[in-house]
């Protein structure tokens, strides 16, 4: 009777086991189902595949509120034109005073490029002069270091500049020959030929600062420099506020405001705007803002403590002013108005 049994029982152990292997199986080809369906790789890392517009716009229109908030000063702000993507990089085009410019972010939405990226694969032709022309420059030492601080009255990197600039101004005094000079272009002899990136209200401040800097002394200039790159550098678009504000900072700078106003309009004025012009073009400089130290373009961080220590050591004995640090907040090397 065991004996009939036993292969019923063999038969039965041997279906429930079938069954229960089919069905952790099943199980799992469901799970690995429900994986393959779930599961997406980084769309970063596989060709072609591209961010969803929605994500674009959105880190797009972050990128903006970036700019707006921390790069941009005044009362001008950007909007946005266009993003793009290329090869996990966003190109995204803000328009910026009547200008298309190009700003690239990382598909993460984390790092900001403010200039254009390499293309590694495309050859770029090297030879020995631009190989010398990469290496750092030594600054030949003087007894006075002559600092050409280039700008644009209205270019936000070149406010940046004059802002880091104001308080080696104060450290130093007269020990430095710190200049300011304007790029502009002069096609003519009267103001209305003087052309300037920002248009022709920053064209007539650019002519009235050369004026300040004839009749005035450094330390009034620079007063008057921090007063409107504060007040009245986000009131360019509006021609009789600007007027008024201009005219509030020369009184505020002591400065005789129906004398500027007479130099920056007639033939004094054009005469020294087209120097700061023909200088421009003779160092070659085209961007806002440019620093040379003794003829030697300075790449360093747009800080006071920076540029202090750049100034300081081109002096063949240096002040002992030099010893004294200043701030180190400010902005690295990057970031330009250009012609």
């Amino acid at each position: 009777m065991a004996e009939e049994n036993k292969p019923e029982k063999t038969t039965k152990f041997a279906n429930n086991n079938m069954w229960r292997y089919t069905t952790i199986v099943l199980i799992a080809v469901v799970v690995l189902l429900l994986v393959a369906f779930l599961w997406k790789p980084n769309e970063s890392n596989v060709t072609g595949r591209m961010l969803p517009l929605a994500d674009q716009n959105e880190i797009a229109n972050k990128t903006l509120d970036f700019l707006n908030k921390n790069i941009i000063t005044g009362n001008d702000t950007a909007s946005l034109d266009s993003v793009s993507e290329t090869n996990g990089i966003l190109n995204v085009t803000v328009l910026y005073q009547g200008r298309k410019i190009p700003i690239y972010v990382t598909e993460d939405g984390k790092l900001l490029i403010l200039s254009s990226p390499v293309d590694m694969t495309q050859h770029i032709p090297t030879t020995q002069n631009n190989t010398q022309q990469q290496q750092p420059q030594q600054t030949p030492k003087t007894d006075t270091s002559i600092v050409q601080l280039f700008v644009m009255a209205f270019c936000p990197y070149g406010i940046q500049a004059e802002q880091a600039m104001k308080p080696v101004v104060d450290l130093l005094g007269s020990k430095a020959d710190i200049q300011v000079h304007f790029i502009a272009t002069v096609s003519g002899t009267t103001p209305d030929t003087v052309q300037s990136l920002h248009g022709p209200v920053e064209a007539q401040e650019d002519l009235r600062q050369v004026c300040i800097m004839k009749y005035y002394d450094q330390k009034t200039y620079w007063n008057y420099v921090m007063s409107i790159d504060a007040t009245c550098s986000g009131q360019r678009t509006n021609t009789t506020a600007y007027d008024a504000c201009w005219k509030s900072a020369a009184k505020n700078a002591s400065i005789d405001a129906t004398k500027i106003d007479t130099c920056s309009k007639g033939s004094d004025g054009m005469t020294l705007i087209k120097a700061d012009a023909d200088l421009s073009s003779s160092q070659g400089v085209s961007g806002s803002p440019t620093l040379i130290i003794n003829g030697v373009t300075y790449n360093g961080d747009r800080t006071p403590d920076a540029y202090k220590t750049a100034i300081c050591g081109a002096f063949t004995t240096s002040p002992s002013e030099c010893s004294q640090n200043l701030s180190a907040t400010g902005s690295a090397a990057s970031g330009g108005c250009a012609t």
